[in-house]
């Protein structure tokens, strides 16, 4: 992980451009981890006990994507990509059978409409809910980030640990 493909958030402008600007920054950062790996690398767990993969971690960070964009700011029926066995569960950790051309285009393509839903609204203060809980766009787009950086920190030892490769 020589070159670094990603772009650099804002260092100045307004408060949606920060915001966008760094969970692309993110988003690119997953992208990187994966990148040059195969598919049987993409597979490979993290650290007995846990089964976590750089495949899982796309297909949850999809979900992630769908979940707060679609589902809770825009109020869509957008059910799982991978549902789980029972109702309520999740599958997008299971990759032993996982398609993973399907995952990463699938994960671009929830990108993709996460950013036309954020490009679309008025302002950082429009409100989607769950439940009984509301939630701005400006709490999203944070909370977004958050998640994404915690899992690029495990993406980063689990990539290290498949060839050696380090780096933000």
């Amino acid at each position: 992980m020589h070159d670094d493909p990603r772009n650099r958030p804002p260092q100045v402008g307004g408060e949606r451009a920060s915001l966008t600007g760094f969970l692309q920054y993110q988003r690119e950062t997953l992208a990187m981890k994966c990148a040059g790996l195969t598919d049987a690398q993409l597979r490979e767990p993290a650290v007995p006990p846990s089964d976590l993969t750089l495949l899982g971690l796309v297909r949850h960070l999809a979900e992630v994507e769908r979940s707060w964009f679609r589902r809770v700011l825009r109020d869509e029926v957008a059910p799982a990509h991978w549902p789980g066995p029972n109702p309520g569960e999740f599958a997008e950790f299971d990759v032993a059978d996982a398609d993973t051309e399907e995952a990463f285009r699938i994960w671009h393509e929830e990108c993709a409409r996460s950013r036309a839903v954020v490009d679309s609204a008025e302002s950082l203060d429009v409100t989607g809910s769950h439940g009984d809980e509301v939630f701005s766009l400006r709490y999203i787009l944070t909370h977004m980030i958050e998640e994404y950086a915690r899992h690029n920190g495990q993406a980063d030892l689990i990539r290290e640990r498949i060839d050696g490769a380090t780096g933000e």
